[in-house]
């Protein structure tokens, strides 16, 4: 969320951020709602002081034995109480109208960022790569599973309804091996491993942003106040809520790895062949928790997509980088990119990786903070990024190392991963 009282002073600003991502908050509601609590606060801090002044005049009054002031002074003060006891419900109330929707102000955007109004406005700006041309009847993903007996999507759908599936053989050790890779590169890299719970509080989503909006794409556990998260992200940023961190140990590097579960409200129709769109997948995130400085969060920022740019070219996938406009990055966000990966089935690019920094919109939720070096109490900075998320990323990897025999090469980076195994589909070598 945003610092409230930035709100106050720059209400054009937020006003203007809320219009570029498409967010329908009304700004002046929210400060008349403010101005309503901040009069009744004051009214009730009004009262509660001349509460105390009686309190006084009452010890005064009954030191002087005067008993008719004392009784007038206390029933003055019984009037006193039912006003605030009267208030303070009221009080309450305006004051929890007013969190809520401050939980729906959006961060305000880089000046950097392009303006858009949805994902066919984002702004490519690297590429990597050669697209691989095939002098072979190409297959796509799924045709190449379902030929190596890689995937078995109707006995998914038998256990647990659409948009489910079972990787087999190789496809499940593929995947294994390209968790650890990135957890292996990460931790060279210097980043802490995690393997963080797939379920987290409601407080967990709040501070991380998911909620109250997103709900929709997101499992509940009914009656226990858990629900399954779609990143690490989540339950990294839950771990560290309402703590006071010591600013020399900053910043923190993770690479958090979880089972992901995801509603996909809204995607009907969409991407329904194979393994694109599904409900749940394995992801290994990087996530940094930085002090309170522009700079620094860019820094970060462009580190992280360094770091996903070295893994998916160890994989040796084609793919461009693009920055993401304000209308598709989400309401958290100052800044974000997303990595889209070469699929050649489609002819086209789709999003593997997204990185994204938030300043202290994150924080603020999480009453995440740390302590600089002159001593001051600070919200701290959050960025994050994909590392690899599965089996997506499978698709551009099986269909780009495809070869004329039908088999798929792994790329070297895997093999050790795999055992040395350098295909999928073709008979392993026995050994001498």
């Amino acid at each position: 969320m945003l610092d409230l009282t930035f709100i106050r002073s720059n209400p054009d600003v937020v006003k203007e951020a809320a219009r570029l991502k498409n967010n329908s908050i009304d700004i002046d509601a929210l400060l008349a709602l403010d101005q309503q609590v901040v009069a009744l606060q004051h009214e009730v801090e009004e009262t509660r002081a001349k509460q105390n002044q009686l309190s006084k005049g009452i010890q005064q009054a009954a030191r002087e034995k005067n008993v008719e002031l004392r009784n007038n002074l206390i029933a003055e003060g019984k009037k006193l109480a039912e006003f605030i006891k009267a208030k303070e419900p009221e009080l309450n109330q305006l004051t929890e109208e007013r969190y809520n929707m401050l939980l729906l102000v959006p961060n305000i955007p880089d000046p950097s960022t392009p303006v858009g109004k949805d994902e066919s406005e984002n702004v490519p700006f690297k590429y990597w790569g050669e697209l691989p041309e095939f002098d072979f009847p190409a297959l796509d993903h799924y045709d190449l599973m379902l030929k190596h007996n890689l995937v078995d999507i109707e006995r998914a759908v038998k256990v647990a309804g659409s948009r489910s599936y079972v990787l087999r053989g190789d496809a499940a050790r593929l995947e294994l091996a390209l968790i650890n890779f990135a957890m292996d590169k990460m931790a060279r890299k210097g980043f802490t491993p995690l393997i963080v719970p797939s379920m987290a509080r409601d407080f967990a989503f709040i501070g991380n942003g998911q909620f109250p909006k997103g709900r929709d794409q997101v499992y509940e556990l009914k009656d226990q106040d858990l629900f399954l998260v779609g990143t690490a992200e989540v339950s990294i940023t839950g771990m560290y809520k309402d703590e006071i961190l010591k600013g020399e140990e900053l910043p923190l590097k993770f690479v958090g790895y979880s089972p992901c579960f995801r509603q996909e409200a809204g995607t009907y129709g969409k991407d329904t062949r194979g393994v694109f769109r599904i409900h749940q997948f394995n992801k290994v995130e990087q996530y940094i928790i930085c002090k309170a400085d522009h700079e620094e969060s860019v820094f970060w920022f462009e580190q992280l997509l360094q770091n996903a740019e070295e893994l998916i070219q160890e994989l040796e996938l084609p793919y461009r980088v693009v920055n993401v406009c304000t209308g598709d990055m989400g309401d958290g966000k100052v800044g974000m990119y997303d990595i889209e990966c070469w699929v050649p089935s489609e002819k086209r690019y789709r999003e593997t990786h997204s990185c994204s920094y938030l300043h202290d919109w994150q924080a603020r939720r999480a009453n995440l903070r740390y302590r600089d070096a002159e001593g001051k109490v600070k919200f701290v900075h959050t960025l994050n990024n994909t590392a690899i998320a599965s089996p997506r990323i499978l698709i551009p990897l099986l269909e780009t190392h495809q070869q004329a025999d039908g088999s798929v090469r792994i790329p070297e980076a895997l093999r050790p991963f795999m055992g040395g195994q350098e295909f999928i589909g073709r008979p392993v070598p026995a050994h001498s």
